[in-house]
């Protein structure tokens, strides 16, 4: 067996090219690009008014079962599906979103791919990148400072304290921020009160910038984010602050995507990075709908498991957008099969009946996105490990299923490890389109909740405990009842309940809360004990990084 390089040492023996190289096969002229450096660029929104008038391209969705520790490939797949459809002839660009700081510290490290299918500057990208994430927390916590100072300088807008909804936030993981107290050491600094942190990426702020189209409609979102209550239940906005000239300030230069390449010079547009188990889970739609005007094909991820980013995408983020996919792709690997057969040693064992038993989580994803009337295709992510009757197995099933399977080996052999898959998802392409979303706007907020818990994650029936069902009847009452649903769940199990991997037994699905989130333009349903600020492992990726004094840095992935 032949050992790779690790991820960092293949990304800088790379011929990265000059960022305008790369914008000059999307068709961007260097008139549309604000330059970070060499290798990154930031586009202007105005490419969207000369490309208004082109044809979009095919939009091609990559998903997966639900996740393990291990991690399944959906960012390899991606990117390795994107170089191979260049490969074939296709304009094609990938548009991803930009990894948390929070994560690539803790349990997963860096989020741009792998081996020969990874975005370039990886460092760059898993770091700071061009500031975006910082934006957003600068902006959020503005918006925190602005209320409290509101409060505390007369409070005339008859804001009740013990009803206020917007939290403060910060890119990390840091559990001991979830509950604060805040305002303590006299007068002078504030009304005391308790509130939290939330992790940027969990900010409705990142879904505001990932869902607006422009400054104008930036502004007019976080205008309508409700921040509080006053003492007669009237909801109190960031408008009413006369705050959202200033936080758009902040946010201007983070509204525009960015462009860089993958480690075999297709472009990619990285923008956004909102959660999939807490948030939205995929890139914004500007950077989409640039793709998708100036490509043949524009290659989109969704976060965690199919029933979080992609059921997110296709009933929430496809309205927002207007645009829908052509085909999804359905990542699997045998060892996430295993882990979800129950099977600790999910490398060097194999157990035919755990399998099988793992395989209905893949068959569940399968029939999932069947829903919405989408054509799928299954990619394996190959590893050296696999076992060929474990290989049969899968390929058994989606014949069964009756969808095409594709293995892929994009890891080590980059675009020419994804042609198998590229030749199906351009044959799908072609095929007729009955998308559709799983319900109507209109349909009772908690008939939202019952369709996507009974249909995509296989629950019985929806608990509403009797904080969020009072919160449901205020929401309607103010006219929010036809927003779609954004539902907050562990992204371990299709249930809330991490402990049951695989397809569980009929389960009841507990809404624990519910919060509105006016702004983005959807309502948040926490299920379970899922909370919106991670906490470090005991063993976190940061333990393992380091730089030299030549600043080059080692053990990001």
């Amino acid at each position: 067996m032949v050992i790779m390089e690790s991820d960092i040492e293949i990304a800088k023996k790379a011929d990265i090219w000059p960022i305008e190289k790369i914008s000059e096969k999307t068709g961007i002229g260097t008139e549309y690009l604000e330059f970070y450096g060499k290798y990154k660029a930031k586009i202007d929104l105005s490419i969207l008014k000369t490309t208004e008038k082109n044809t979009n391209g095919h939009l091609v969705l990559v998903t997966a079962m639900n996740p393990t520790p291990y991690g399944e490939g959906k960012t390899l797949t991606t990117i390795g599906l994107g170089q191979a459809l260049s490969l074939l002839g296709k304009k094609t660009i990938i548009t991803l979103r930009e990894p948390s700081m929070g994560p690539v510290f803790g349990v997963k490290g860096g989020a741009t791919g792998g081996g020969y299918s990874q975005i370039l500057p990886m460092e760059d990208i898993n770091l700071h990148f061009t500031g975006d994430i910082h934006a957003v927390q600068a902006a959020h916590n503005l918006l925190a400072a602005m209320l409290d100072t509101h409060i505390l300088m007369g409070n005339e807008l008859d804001i009740d304290i013990n009803n206020i909804v917007w939290p403060r936030a910060i890119d990390m993981n840091d559990r001991a921020l979830r509950n604060i107290v805040i305002g303590l050491g006299g007068s002078g600094n504030g009304v005391p009160r308790e509130s939290k942190f939330i992790i940027t990426a969990a900010s409705e702020i990142m879904s505001i910038v990932c869902l607006s189209k422009d400054i104008l409609d930036l502004k007019e979102k976080l205008s309508n984010i409700t921040v509080a209550f006053d003492r007669k239940g009237n909801p109190i906005k960031a408008g009413d602050l006369k705050v959202e000239g200033a936080l758009a300030t902040i946010l201007k230069d983070a509204l525009k995507p960015n462009l860089v390449q993958t480690i075999e010079h297709t472009p990619a547009i990285i923008h956004g990075g909102p959660f999939a188990n807490i948030s939205i889970g995929t890139n914004s739609i500007v950077a989409t709908n640039i793709a998708l005007k100036l490509a043949d094909f524009a290659i989109i991820e969704a976060g965690f498991g199919a029933d979080l980013g992609a059921e997110k995408f296709l009933n929430v983020v496809s309205r927002k957008g207007d645009f829908y996919p052509s085909a999804v792709v359905l990542v699997v690997t045998c060892k996430a099969i295993k882990y979800h057969g129950g099977l600790k040693d999910i490398i060097t064992y194999h157990d035919e009946e755990a399998f099988i038993k793992g395989l209905k989580n893949v068959e569940k994803h399968i029939d999932n996105l069947k829903l919405f009337g989408v054509p799928v295709v299954v990619s394996i992510n190959k590893f050296d490990f696999d076992r060929d009757q474990e290989i049969e197995m899968i390929k058994s099933l989606c014949s069964k299923k009756e969808v095409p399977v594709a293995l892929s080996k994009m890891f080590s052999e980059g675009g020419k490890g994804g042609l198998e898959l590229a030749d199906i998802v351009l044959e799908l392409s072609k095929q007729k389109n009955n998308f559709k979303p799983l319900y109507e706007l209109t349909d009772d907020i908690e008939k939202k909740v019952e369709i996507i818990a009974k249909k995509i994650y296989g629950a019985k029936r929806v608990i509403f405990e009797t904080k969020p069902k009072k919160k449901i009847e205020l929401y309607k009452k103010l006219g929010y009842g036809n927003l779609p649903v954004c539902i907050a769940k562990t992204q371990m199990s299709l249930s809330d309940d991490k402990n049951l991997i695989g397809v569980p037994p009929p389960f009841d699905l507990e809404v624990t809360d519910v919060e509105l989130a006016s702004g983005a333009g959807y309502i948040v349903v926490v299920c379970g004990n899922i909370n919106l600020m991670p906490g470090l492992s005991r063993s976190p990726a940061a333990v393992k990084m380091d730089i030299d004094d030549k600043g080059n840095i080692k053990g990001l992935l």
